[in-house]
Parts: structure tokens; C-alpha cells; sequence
């Protein structure tokens, strides 16, 4: 609870100038309206002693207006003062949330789904928002208006009617501390069903098309329901505690009011007060009501609000694997030498067998590296490895330019290598915002001019200009609108334009035919001449003019050399290109299908 509370008030701090001035306009208001029974109170002992006259009146009429003024425009002051600060801290949480998920690593967002953290972003904000803003005015102002309605009760009416009003209210009270505690509890299992239902909306409605494909929209409408059905059970639950709770706070409030017109009225009746003191004591106990009801509602949402706070902490308590911990600011440029030494690796919670155990390779600055062997060899983990995704075990089996990989900072290294992953991403976006995506800002005329040329070495221009908008067109969510070839080569115009010394292409020509690979290829070894380029393929057409061609096997290095002294050692490479050469003679015979 402690680290919770340090979040919110660490998170409201900086408009504390504005929160003092907006509770100082509700300690206005509540002030002015706790006036308003008193001059009620006057009037009717005016009127019926007969002591009051029409100037009278007229002069407690226009002090009612101006009380109404002044209530109006401090209402005006502390909502803007407020509302606007608790805004404000939802924002700058919403941004801190956002940067520091960018900087964790990716074992977290392996172990972490998509729709839960959906849920810290909309949901869990909501509820600490809501504790900045309308629970900070509400504690302020059932506070304040119960001290002075009591004040004003005892002083102005009566001291012994003041406790019998109050006596049934002392309970209500007592049971807004276990109804804070159950509703934390029922809050936080309702969120994180929410979380749950995020992520099984945005996981189908991603699949929609294998859903689809499979004929499973009755099984995963079923599904869906039974989570649906999860999230409804645990919103019941709190509403069944409000629902027990508030009629009982209403019967307790009854209770008050009816004890208040007996012993009142006997009061009256007995000449201990007045007529209008009796009517303005009932005005002050219905004003009581509010600090009353208001003390359940402020439990319920600091319950709430420190029940995501909860959540949020747990964001901000996870810790990047991959830092610039051991970098050295000195190294600002990478220049494209890698070196893998007995490189071993196996991913957290992966059993006991290793995804690379004991690579070894050199690649030069200018040269093309391949790599080639079965699915789940450990050829992306490979490539993974070098961008520093992951960390290897020992930090001298990564080298880049002679450097530890540590040694790099994370900005140069991601900065200086180009990747196209297999699963060539786009964002639902245009098509000029996904190849501009990773350049750093300059001048329109030559990012649109890079952005062209990036597009023309990808094989993509000519497509590009065919579409609707030409560059301008929406590519849809995840790049759905568009081929897999199209996708693919517009990641690697994506990748192209940023013309960095090192270029990682896992498999990155896998959905384009063999023309357009010719294509993609040749221009690669123009505009890439000088600097290092790291190919994954299951082809061999795609990566046998390579300088160096790495065989992997069940994540060991099965074969290594070039194209020639591959073939000559008959082993596995051998093997593949074989099969490849006799399926390409069999599509030849059968007609190639093209893109």
C-alpha cells in the first residue's frame, strides 16, 4: 500500500499550487452554503413573530444572490482547479507508463499479453484518475461541510439535537471501513478480468482471418463468451456490495431524519428552540447527508484508485534486461565487423536446451553474411542476438567493431543496424509514414527523395504507385490491406532508407517471387556495397552469392563457407539446394505462380 500511496502523491506533486487554490474555492463554497439555512432560519422567525418587513426581505434576498454568485463562481474554480489537475496526472502517468514499457526488455512482453496492459492504459488510469480528482474533492468536501454543518447545528440550534441527529450516522462510519476493504479486494479481480477480456478481444480480432479460415466462429464465440461472462461475474460483485450497502445507508439516514422531527418538534412545541431554527436544523441535517454517503463513495474509490495503483506499480517495478549499464559514451558509430565467439545461448524458462550452443563466425565490414537451416534452428535468435533483443550469457561471444556488445550503447547499436524481421510489421498507418518511419527528422524534399529511392532498391515503387493514393494510401492494421510481398517490401524500404552500416534481413524475401528477388538482390549489392548485410533465408537462390554462409542445425554451426565450398563438402547446404533445384524444375514444368 505504501508504494502505491508514493505513485499517486509523487504523481499529483506537481500541481499541488493547484490543488490548494481549488480546495480553497470548495472551502468557499461549502462555507457560503452552510449561510444559506440560517438566513432561512431569520425569515421564518421574522415572519412569524411578525417582525419583518419587505426591506427585510428584499436585503436577505440579495444577500442570497450574491451567496449564489459566490457559490457558482467557486464551483466554476475548483472543477477547472481539480478535474483539470486530476486530467493532468492520468496524462503524465499514461506517458511515464508508456516510456518505461519502451525501455523493458522482450521477456517482458513475452510473459505479458497485449490486451492486460491495454487494460493499465484505460481502465486502471480511469480509477486513479478519478481518486486524484473527484475523491480529493470529495474527501475535502465532506469533511469540511460536515465540520461546519456540525458547527453550525450546535451553535446556532441546539447541542442535544445535534447528537440524536448524529447517533445513527456514527454507524455508518464503522461500516465504511469493511466496505472499503471488501471493495479493494472485488476491484482488483475486476480489472484484471478486464485485462483478460482485452486480450482475447484484440487476439481474435487480429486472427480474425484464421478464425475465419478454420471455420471457428462458433468456438471462439463461445470462448469469448465465457470470459465475457468471468467479467460480468466480477462486476456483479461489486455491484452487489454498493447494492447492500447503499439501502442500508439509506435506512440509517431515515433513522436520523425521523429521530431529528420527533425530538425537534418536541423541542419546538416545549419553546427550547424556535420555529426557525427547527426548519434550518432540518436543512442542516439534509446537507449531513452528503459527508454520510460521501465517506462510502471516498472509500470506494481510494479502493479502487490504490487497487490500480497496485497494477501500475508492478509496471514501474519491472526492470530492463537489456541497459546501458557497462556502455561507453566514447563509442558513437558502428562501422559493421561482427564477431561471434563460442556463442551459447537459451532463452529464460526455455527448458535445458540451448537455442545456440558454440557459433563461432567472422564477418568483415562490406561483406554479406547468410544464414540458412531448418525452422528452429536458431537463426533468428541469432540475428536477435547481435541487435541485442536478448543478451548472450557471456558478453565477449557478441563482438561488434572489436567491442564487447555491452560496451555499445543501446542508441548507437539499434541506431547503426537495420532490421527486417520475419513477421514484417507495419503500422496502421500510410505507406510514406511506414517507409519514413525509422529516418531521423530533415528536410521534406530529401526524405521524400530517399524515401523513393529506398522504395525503387525494395521493388515496391512501381505497386506503390498503383494504389489509390500512391504513397499516401492506408496500408490498415498490421498491413492487412496489402499482399505479403507488398508488406514485405515496403519493411525492407523501411529498413533501406536508413542506410545504416549493418542490414539484417531474417527472412525477409520469403513472400515475393523469384523475379522480384533477382530484383531486391541485385539492387542490394549496389546500394549496400560497403557495408555489412546479414541474410536469413530458407531459399539458397536467395543467399548463394553470399561471402559467407552459416549452416545452422538444431542451433549448432553444421557447415560454414561460401557457396562453391558448400556444394563441394556435400553435406547439408548440398542437400537443400538439391531439393530446391528439383521443386523449382517441378513449378517450371507446372508454371511458376507469381505475386
Amino acid at each position: 500500500m505504501r508504494d502505491e500511496m508514493k505513485l499517486v502523491l509523487k504523481s499529483v506533486k506537481p500541481y499541488w499550487a493547484r490543488y490548494i487554490l481549488g480546495i480553497a474555492a470548495l472551502f468557499m463554497v461549502d462555507y457560503v452554503n452552510t449561510l444559506v439555512p440560517r438566513l432561512t432560519g431569520e425569515v421564518t422567525d421574522g415572519l412569524t413573530a411578525g417582525t419583518m418587513d419587505f426591506a427585510g426581505i428584499r436585503e436577505i434576498v440579495i444577500r442570497l444572490i450574491l451567496m449564489g454568485a459566490a457559490i457558482a463562481i467557486g464551483r466554476f474554480c475548483w472543477r477547472i482547479c481539480l478535474f483539470g489537475s486530476a486530467r493532468c496526472v492520468e496524462r503524465d502517468l499514461r506517458n511515464k507508463m508508456f516510456a518505461h514499457l519502451e525501455t523493458l526488455s522482450m521477456r517482458y512482453f513475452n510473459t505479458h499479453k497485449t490486451g492486460d496492459l491495454m487494460a493499465y492504459f484505460t481502465n486502471d488510469l480511469q480509477a486513479i484518475r478519478e481518486m486524484a480528482g473527484n475523491t480529493v474533492i470529495t474527501t475535502f468536501d465532506a469533511t469540511v461541510m460536515l465540520v461546519l454543518v456540525l458547527y453550525s447545528m450546535i451553535k446556532y440550534v441546539n447541542v442535544r439535537l445535534t447528537l440524536v441527529a448524529v447517533a445513527p450516522m456514527v454507524v455508518i462510519m464503522i461500516g465504511d471501513v469493511f466496505f472499503g476493504k471488501a471493495m479493494h479486494k472485488r476491484f482488483l479481480a475486476r480489472q484484471e478480468a478486464f485485462g483478460d477480456l482485452s486480450d482475447f478481444s484484440q487476439e481474435a480480432i487480429s486472427g480474425i482471418r484464421v478464425i475465419k479460415g478454420f471455420v471457428q466462429e462458433r468456438h471462439e464465440l463461445a470462448a469469448f463468451a465465457k470470459v465475457n461472462r468471468d467479467v460480468r461475474d466480477k462486476n456483479m460483485a461489486v455491484v452487489r456490495l454498493v447494492a447492500i450497502v447503499m439501502p442500508m445507508l439509506d435506512f440509517i439516514i431515515g433513522l436520523s431524519t425521523l429521530a431529528t422531527l420527533m425530538y425537534g418538534g418536541w423541542l419546538a412545541i416545549a419553546g427550547e428552540i424556535t420555529v426557525g431554527q427547527f426548519v434550518a436544523f432540518n436543512t442542516y441535517v439534509t446537507m449531513l447527508v452528503w459527508p454520510m454517503i460521501a465517506a462510502g463513495e471516498c472509500i470506494s474509490r481510494i479502493s479502487r484508485g490504490m487497487a490500480s495503483a497496485k497494477r501500475i506499480q508492478e509496471i514501474f517495478d519491472a526492470e530492463p534486461e537489456i541497459t546501458d549499464e557497462n556502455a561507453d559514451p566514447a563509442i558513437t558509430e558502428l562501422h559493421g565487423n561482427i564477431e561471434i565467439n563460442n556463442l551459447t545461448f537459451s532463452y529464460p524458462d526455455g527448458g535445458e536446451r540451448n537455442a545456440l550452443e558454440d557459433v563461432s563466425f567472422r564477418v568483415h565490414s562490406g561483406e554479406t553474411m547468410a544464414v540458412i537451416g531448418r525452422t528452429g534452428s536458431g537463426k533468428t535468435t541469432l540475428v536477435s542476438l547481435i541487435e541485442r533483443l536478448w543478451d548472450a550469457k557471456d558478453e565477449n561471444m557478441v563482438r561488434l567493431d572489436g567491442h564487447n556488445i555491452s560496451r555499445i550503447p543501446l542508441s548507437v547499436l539499434r541506431r547503426d543496424i537495420a532490421y527486417v524481421p520475419q513477421d514484417s510489421f507495419l503500422f496502421s498507418d500510410t505507406v510514406r509514414r511506414n517507409i519514413l518511419f525509422g529516418l531521423e527528422s530533415e528536410e521534406e524534399e530529401s526524405a521524400e527523395r530517399r524515401m523513393t529511392d529506398a522504395a525503387m532498391a525494395a521493388d515496391i515503387h512501381d505497386n506503390i504507385m498503383l494504389f489509390p493514393k500512391k504513397y499516401d494510401t492506408l496500408v490498415g492494421e498490421r498491413g492487412v490491406t496489402v499482399s505479403g510481398g507488398q508488406k514485405q517490401r515496403i519493411a525492407i524500404a523501411r529498413a533501406l532508407i536508413k542506410d545504416a552500416p549493418i542490414l539484417i534481413l531474417d527472412d525477409a524475401l520469403s513472400a515475393v517471387d523469384t523475379d522480384t528477388e533477382e530484383r531486391i538482390l541485385e539492387n542490394l549489392k549496389k546500394i549496400r556495397e560497403g557495408k555489412t548485410t546479414i541474410m536469413i533465408a530458407h531459399r539458397v537462390s536467395t543467399i548463394q552469392n553470399a561471402d559467407h554462409i552459416l549452416v545452422l542445425d538444431e542451433g549448432r554451426r553444421a557447415e560454414y563457407g561460401t557457396h562453391d565450398e558448400l556444394m563441394r563438402l556435400g553435406g547439408l547446404y548440398r542437400s537443400t539446394w538439391e531439393k530446391q533445384q528439383l521443386e523449382k524444375e517441378l513449378r517450371a514444368e507446372g508454371g511458376e505462380p507469381h505475386e
